[in-house]
């Protein structure tokens, strides 16, 4: 894609990010939010949000 590579052209070729450089960025980034969900778990205010809605005539 030549928009990509306009985007870093600014930088030269060995320091430019690679696609294993993304790949890594977006697994890391779900491994976060994975883990953050892991010790928040907000699982019970999930299901009474939007799982178990009360009956909207009370």
């Amino acid at each position: 894609m030549s928009g990509e590579t306009a985007l870093f052209k600014f930088l030269k070729p060995r320091r430019r990010p690679q696609s294993t450089d993304v790949q890594a960025a977006a697994f890391w980034g779900i491994a976060a939010a994975s883990a953050a969900l892991y010790i928040i778990q907000p699982f019970d205010w999930i299901k009474k949000t939007f799982i178990d809605k009360e009956p909207e005539g009370k």
